[in-house]
């Protein structure tokens, strides 16, 4: 990290963020060597970009130097948070393209909608930049396999907030399916029921509202009028910058899935469902959604719906092993063995040792895994979440979204990356770029 240090030095920084030098020792950092310090810019404030923030900033050696967002409202609002927080104004920008100028910020933190995850991580690692970027990795599976060239060519420690991988009870239950406890794995169930999600309702086109670059927001997505429904929150439910709960919550949990089966990837994939809570209301994407998915030894299961918290095993999410002695559950709070059983000479006797709920024995996940983000930084070492392992639950879940929108089951090669002779399936591999923006190429 040392060779990265250098005083701030760009005269444009302090006049956009009130930031000088002497400003930056803060008391957060004061007793931390400069050359040890940890320089980091947000792209993209509002949500996860935020939260990710506010998590890293717990580890003593980093400190927040720039924020960038195309809302002034909520760049101004987060900008204040950050002065409350660690006494220093952060520099503030509008253009993604001036953080990665600045030579002194050693790591950026994306959290802009999906449709800009690829772009913007690709020149992060271009310009010399660590990253953390938000799930899914990318909102295409061509753009994924882009991401992951460009970390391993640049070498670059790239984190993505699949946060589960830093979760002490996920661990646990990964290495109890692992030890043959529950026997041979048939089949796993994965799901997200989203109770608190209820219907959009339609609303027109408007004006942009004030303060707002509502071009840089679209970036490469294709132009359209200015619609509140598909800025801030709501971009996960339009195809055009997202893919609905299914990359978005599906990621998380489809993650898992390799966590506990292997880094394997799906043959063939089917997927039913649509909008049949709220057919009326604003959103594309699929309220209601099933894929099966078909593995070289195993089948696994994903299903999502809006409005409803009932899901499997009436959890709202989670993941299921479901294995010849037993099965494993497993959400964000616990993991527990739910054991087959047989009659033996008139006795039912369980198949393997029933576990009752055990609580989660982490410290919440996503401050684990912004440190081990800020360990790796220093070492050099490959993050818990890397690139290639974000990409592997992001395609699986791309595959799900080509199934339903193509319709029918899909061949899968993962070798090639692509849907063997099937020209409509492999045209929705990459998305078109608005210009002046490109496809990176690395």
């Amino acid at each position: 990290m040392t060779s990265r240090r250098r005083f701030l030095k760009d005269s444009g920084l302090v006049a956009a963020g009130a930031l000088a030098f002497p400003n930056v020792l803060r008391a957060k950092t004061a007793g931390v060597a400069r050359s040890d310090v940890i320089r980091v810019g947000v792209i993209g404030c509002n949500g996860m970009g935020f939260a990710d923030l506010r998590s890293i900033l717990k580890v003593p050696e980093v400190e927040c130097t720039a924020l960038c967002d195309v809302d002034d409202s909520v760049l101004n609002t987060r900008a204040d948070e950050v002065e409350e927080q660690t006494e220093t104004r952060p520099a503030l920008h509008s253009d993604f393209r001036r953080v990665l100028d600045d030579p002194d910020i050693d790591a950026v933190i994306i959290g802009t909608p999906d449709h800009w995850h690829c772009l913007m991580m690709v020149m992060a690692c271009e310009a010399g930049k660590d990253v953390y970027v938000e799930k899914p990795l990318a909102n295409s599976i061509g753009e994924c396999g882009l991401m992951v060239a460009a970390a391993e060519r640049y070498g670059t420690v790239v984190q993505v907030g699949q946060w589960q991988r830093s979760g002490g009870h996920w661990t646990e239950a990964a290495e109890y399916i692992q030890s043959g406890a529950i026997g041979r794995i048939r089949l796993v169930k994965a799901w997200a029921y989203q109770g608190w999600m209820k219907a959009i309702p339609v609303k027109p086109d408007e004006d942009v509202p004030d303060g707002v670059d509502y071009d840089m927001w679209l970036g490469p997505a294709p132009a359209r009028p200015f619609n509140p429904n598909r800025f801030h929150f709501n971009f996960r439910w339009f195809w055009d910058y997202a893919g609905g709960l299914m990359t978005d919550w599906g990621v998380h949990m489809i993650d898992m899935v390799h966590y506990g089966m292997g880094d394997a990837g799906p043959k063939g994939v089917t997927a039913n469902g649509g909008k049949f809570a709220y057919p009326d209301d604003a959103s594309e994407t699929p309220d209601t959604l099933q894929a099966a998915f078909e593995f070289e030894d195993y089948a696994m299961l994903w299903e999502h719906a809006t409005g409803i918290d009932l899901g499997p095993y009436q959890r709202d999410h989670g993941v299921a092993f479901i294995g010849n002695l037993g099965t494993v559950i497993v959400d964000r709070g616990k993991w527990e063995v739910l054991p087959e059983t047989e009659n033996v000479d008139g006795n039912v006797q369980n198949m393997t040792t029933a576990f009752p709920a055990q609580r989660r024995i982490d410290d919440g996940g996503l401050d684990a895994h912004t440190r081990n983000f800020v360990e790796c930084m220093k070492s050099r070492e490959q993050p818990l979440c890397n690139a290639a392992v974000a990409a592997r639950a992001g395609i699986t879940a791309h595959l799900g979204n080509i199934a339903f929108k193509t319709g029918r089951r899909l061949t899968w090669d993962d070798a090639t990356q692509s849907f063997p002779g099937d020209a409509d399936a492999n045209a929705l591999l990459f998305p078109d770029y608005r210009a002046p923006w490109a496809l990176p190429s690395v």
